[in-house]
């Protein structure tokens, strides 16, 4: 069974883009998650705070959501996503 790659890019208004493609473990229009046991990377180095827009791929289909809230735990990143919307197909964010 093949596994799909799945990401998400996340933009600060007044800030800009903070990531681009960031691989994620788990992802639904109610958030995702982001697990972390024996990687390198720790979730309080990830920069997401709650405002940040989030926007990936869901099929053909690009969403966009605002952060709510992020939890972090020792080995895992939980963010949760309010305000989901489908973005029109001309919709580009390079």
């Amino acid at each position: 069974m093949q596994q799909s790659y799945r990401t998400v890019d996340i933009e600060r208004r007044g800030y800009g883009r903070r990531y681009s493609m960031l691989p994620v473990d788990d992802l639904q229009r109610e958030g995702f998650s982001i697990d972390f046991t024996g990687a390198y990377m720790r979730p309080e180095m990830i920069d997401i705070q709650p405002g940040d827009i989030v926007r990936w791929r869901e099929g053909e289909r690009q969403l966009q959501g605002q952060v709510a809230e992020v939890r972090r735990e020792a080995d895992a990143l939980h963010v949760r996503v309010e305000d989901t919307v489908p973005l029109p197909p001309e919709a580009f964010y390079p």
